[in-house]
């Protein structure tokens, strides 16, 4: 029997996690209010993917979409996800979603166990598959002291006056300049403020960048037991600068301002404006580029694990690096919740699956098979 999928936001991202399944021989729906994406998907899938013109901030929308789906996968905003997530749950469907959501996924754990449904939550490629590798660093070392993650995804040339571009929603990307980064240090959680710390990195096939604190551990703060950890987001150099100009000179404010009579949030002015300036142009390349490092003991031998990700722009396909690293992770993880090779009722991060082996090489292999490619590398530390 046909494994039926229903993917909700017809982005980037979430066009590749709806052709991955429509390869793997899924029925695919995919949805999204946006019409004009919606006719690019059924365009390059030659129909195959069906399409659903559907407000995804409508919950009883939602429910009456995910009615007949065997398996869920949300792709939307962050500020939808969380209501999303409730309403695919008491839906009674499982779920693989991908949102940046600002709240605590993990509120809704007891009630995806009350109606017996297994939702996998932040699975990308950061949150994701960062989270997943600092799990393995962490199953693999017998003491683990240290997991760092540095992550960007990055236009391939480099356009003045940004020197970026933005793979997802722009409203997502200024989340990370404006929500405090939490970092764990000396066994202990901690703030600090976003775009700061801001020190260059040299990193093989790329050169400089610039790595500075972002809110990125997200669920780690508390599932892991390492005593240093710290995510860091990846740009060109001189973004940061740029960044903090516009933050702390008003322009990611939440609170109203009168314009003309009209009450307007900076921030939405903000992302209004830049959704142009930072918008990848059709066929335009990007790149990903991430390292997740695990440093610890094995023994009486101090040990670095290490895995480099960089992927780039799929010209013949036409997918972007950013959405192919970060769909083919969900979109692996909707195939194993739905054909059972993951039960676990519940809300869970990716970190959960650090010490499945199975799901572990699965992902893995089935990136390598899609060109996404972690290179491992584990040394003692002299």
């Amino acid at each position: 029997m046909t494994t039926k999928a229903t993917v909700m936001g017809a982005g980037m991202v979430g066009s590749v996690i709806a052709e991955d399944l429509a390869n793997s021989d899924f029925s695919v729906t995919i949805a999204d209010i946006n019409s004009a994406a919606l006719a690019r998907i059924s365009e390059r899938s030659n129909h195959t993917i069906k399409i659903a013109e559907v407000d995804c901030s409508d919950q009883d929308a939602i429910a009456s979409l995910i009615c007949d789906a065997d398996i869920v996968i949300g792709a939307l905003p962050s500020w939808l996800g969380i209501d999303a997530l409730e309403t695919v749950i008491t839906s009674g469907k499982s779920y693989c979603d991908i949102s940046f959501m600002q709240e605590d996924p993990r509120s809704l754990d007891q009630l995806a166990k009350e109606h017996s449904v297994t939702c996998i939550v932040d699975f990308g490629v950061a949150p994701g598959m960062s989270h997943l590798l600092c799990s393995v660093a962490n199953e693999t070392l017998d003491v683990c002291q240290r997991l760092d993650i540095v992550v960007g995804g990055l236009p391939l040339d480099r356009k003045w006056p940004w020197e970026y571009k933005a793979p997802f929603s722009p409203r997502d990307v200024i989340e990370e300049y404006i929500r405090p980064a939490r970092l764990v240090e000396h066994g202990k959680m901690i703030t600090r403020e976003a775009l700061s710390e801001c020190v260059l990195m040299e990193l093989p096939g790329i050169g400089t960048l610039e790595a500075f604190n972002s809110d990125g551990l997200r669920t780690l703060c508390d599932t892991l037991n390492v005593p240093f950890m710290k995510e860091r987001t990846l740009r060109y150099p001189g973004h940061a600068e740029q960044m903090r100009m516009l933050r702390d000179g008003g322009f990611f404010k939440t609170e109203e301002i009168e314009i003309a009579g009209q009450k307007v949030k900076p921030i939405d002015m903000t992302a209004k404006i830049l959704i142009d300036g930072w918008k990848y142009e059709e066929g335009e390349a990007d790149l990903t580029v991430m390292r997740v490092e695990g440093e610890g003991t094995i023994g009486d031998t101090q040990m670095l694990i290490r895995w480099d990700l960089l992927d780039y722009y799929d010209h013949q396909k036409d997918q972007s690096s950013m959405a192919r690293t970060t769909g083919f992770p969900a979109a692996a993880i909707a195939r194993m919740i739905a054909d059972g090779t993951i039960t676990n009722p519940g809300v869970h991060p990716p970190e959960t699956f650090g010490a499945n082996e199975v799901v572990v090489h699965r992902l893995l292999a089935e990136l390598e098979e899609r060109g996404v490619h972690y290179i491992r590398t584990m040394e003692p530390i002299l």
